[in-house]
């Protein structure tokens, strides 16, 4: 199937060729056409399958084809998890649109307001937006969404994980009754499948590779290897094995800048990207990373998120995270639209358990490669801290129990405390 079979309208279809599409993906074939019927949609994706071309596309045949007078209202709104991914979408919707005379913008936190604020009063027809800035702009008047006609929810399990679903609550409760509503998740936990129940009316489902797995073009390796040698194995790999461009993805955002600094003492260029970084710093790591100035990006899952590079070849797990979902999100910067992609996870004795997980999750025992000078057969599966919930790692230690604090008329009991 091509994109001429979708019943795309000429602007948009003339766009497409320009940035080089004919094959719709599948999530593309399936979604598009229920989409131009005005139809709600819970998509199930993972990440690189071309979803965002799968709703920009029909909603912006969608208003381009509305009738009615010409208004400031915002007609779409799509709101997502990061900066980094808004403006990726955001910079879709351009480049699919720029043949239809349809206002489009990103707004997001971690800078001034001043330049969003202008456009936003100038008027705007579609509106990428992250929940905290949104709420912002709201809570002083300078939107509304009373004539919202199309939501899209994107990245619905990445707004769980980072804390935002009471936010797109209260999002979803200021929209109106009658509106589009537009779905997308790589994966489907309760609470998520709970949220799509409660905001979707008979929904087109669509699911595209099964969830949490992984791409079959995606050569995947583990490497065992002492975590105080960690550093000493990526600069040996970057020096002696991989010559072209690399996502190196860091647990934390101290982590991320001292590997790019390792890096960078070495002669190898690099930076990081995390969300302590300003906004200016992020973008130009990232511009810097897409153009090839800078060889390495290293980067934190957060700041990750939205990272749309074309035919990246590598990433590498410096370490896996606790979250096993979290490591498909990962790998799937690379192997995109059918492309080879190779990801390598560095593995000590802290990620064992990790390694395990991720396993089990994605259906496959990753190979190990033992062809390295770092490597280690003698690794101690042993358990993270910040596993621990919060409230059991600040939990003080248990005291013997005596006659005394058994007994329930104990004036210090917490239980007789009003």
């Amino acid at each position: 199937m091509l994109f001429t079979d979708l019943n795309i309208i000429k602007p948009i279809l003339d766009a497409l060729q320009k940035e080089g599409y004919e094959k719709p993906t599948p999530i593309q074939e399936k979604a598009i056409p229920s989409i131009l019927q005005h139809r709600d949609l819970l998509g199930t994706a993972q990440t690189g399958t071309g979803k965002t071309a799968a709703f920009a596309i029909p909603i912006l045949q969608n208003l381009a084809e509305r009738k009615g007078p010409k208004n400031n209202h915002i007609k779409a709104l799509i709101l997502t998890p990061t900066r980094e991914l808004a403006i990726q979408i955001e910079e879709s919707f351009n480049a699919y649109g720029g043949n239809l005379p349809l206002r489009k913008l990103v707004v997001f936190g971690g800078v001034k307001q001043g330049n969003q604020e202008k456009a936003l009063r100038r008027g705007v027809d579609i509106l990428v937006a992250t929940p905290g800035r949104l709420l912002d702009f709201i809570a002083q008047g300078i939107i509304s969404l009373k004539h919202l006609e199309i939501f899209v929810l994107d990245e619905a399990d990445r707004m769980l994980d980072m804390g935002f679903v009471h936010d797109v609550k209260r999002i979803i409760k200021l929209l109106p009754q009658r509106r589009q509503t537009l779905f997308f998740s790589a994966t489907m936990p309760t609470e998520i499948s709970k949220l799509a129940d409660s905001i979707l009316n008979n929904p087109v489902k669509v699911e595209v590779a099964a969830i949490s797995s992984t791409a079959e073009t995606i050569k995947q390796s583990v490497y065992y290897v002492d975590k105080d040698n960690k550093l000493d194995l990526l600069t040996h790999v970057l020096q002696n094995t991989i010559k072209d461009s690399v996502l190196v993805f860091s647990r934390t955002k101290h982590g991320a800048d001292k590997i790019a600094r390792k890096l960078q003492s070495h002669n190898i260029s690099a930076e990081a990207i995390h969300g302590n970084k300003s906004q200016n710093a992020r973008q130009n790591a990232l511009t810097n990373f897409k153009s090839g100035k800078t060889r390495i990006l290293v980067a934190t899952d957060i700041a990750a998120r939205g990272i749309d590079i074309d035919e990246l070849k590598y990433v590498v797990n410096f370490e896996l995270s606790d979250v096993p979902e979290t490591y498909v999100h990962r790998i799937g910067r690379t192997g995109r639209a059918g492309a080879e992609g190779s990801s390598i996870s560095f593995v000590d004795g802290l990620d064992l358990l990790n390694l395990k997980g991720t396993e089990k999750l994605i259906g496959m025992k990753i190979p190990i490669e033992k062809d390295h000078p770092y490597h280690t057969d003698n690794l101690v599966a042993q358990k993270r801290e910040v596993n621990k919930p919060f409230l059991q790692q600040r939990k003080k230690p248990a005291q013997p129990r005596t006659d005394s604090t058994k007994k329930p008329n104990n004036k210090n009991n917490f239980a007789r405390k009003k």
